[in-house]
């Protein structure tokens, strides 16, 4: 889809993660996510989108984390998706929701028994004394679930994004690029282009 004739971002999106899964040797979900700290300090960090549909983009973590309290005392965050063999970007900024149990719940027994064990061992941002530790963490939660059945915590959920603002960026030379912006307006959404 020409991005200069696109009128609903979220079709734009779907489009370019398309090409992205075809072109990108790795990964081509991730994506940068930014939050804000009490102080104000943002902070960012790559996590993998695992689900976008016209809600938002979905992506799972320990809510005990640093993102994690941030989201809790400001439930705002960026998003941007860098694709190099592309040469494109999409920069994503909305409000935040936490995803259903069901979700979540869902999500967790899709995935990989080592990493819903490393769900129960890892206290996620916080001080680790050492590799032996929380090897030794890992090992204890492999004996309480010994089976495939690894409960979901409590502690590790979803969050939605929910985009009112989308910026599609195409390089071009000479860094002549084209930056296509689209902002969640009632009724919905207005386009608008920027300088380079």
């Amino acid at each position: 889809m020409d991005m200069n004739e696109a009128t609903d971002p979220l079709v734009l999106f779907d489009d370019w993660f398309e090409a992205a899964k075809a072109a990108e040797p790795n990964d081509p979900n991730a994506m940068s996510l930014a939050t804000t700290a009490a102080d104000g300090m943002p902070s960012v960090r790559i996590v993998l989108l695992k689900g976008v549909d016209a809600r938002g983009f979905v992506f799972y973590t320990n809510v005990e984390s640093r993102k994690g309290l941030e989201l809790a005392a400001n439930a705002n965050a960026a998003l941007c998706f860098h694709w190099k063999s592309l040469r494109r970007q999409i920069r994503i900024e909305g409000s935040v929701e936490r995803v259903t149990a069901a979700e979540a719940d869902a999500y967790y027994a899709s995935r990989p028994r080592d990493s819903r064990i490393g769900a129960w061992a890892s206290e996620q941002s916080r001080p680790l004394a050492s590799r032996a530790e929380f090897e030794a963490r890992i090992r204890e939660f492999e004996a309480r679930y010994p089976g495939d059945a690894v409960p979901r915590p409590e502690h590790w959920s979803g969050y939605r994004v929910v985009p009112r603002y989308f910026e599609f960026w195409q390089d071009r030379p000479f860094r002549l690029h084209d930056r296509i912006v689209f902002t969640a307006e009632a009724g919905g959404w207005q386009r608008g282009r920027l300088y380079p």
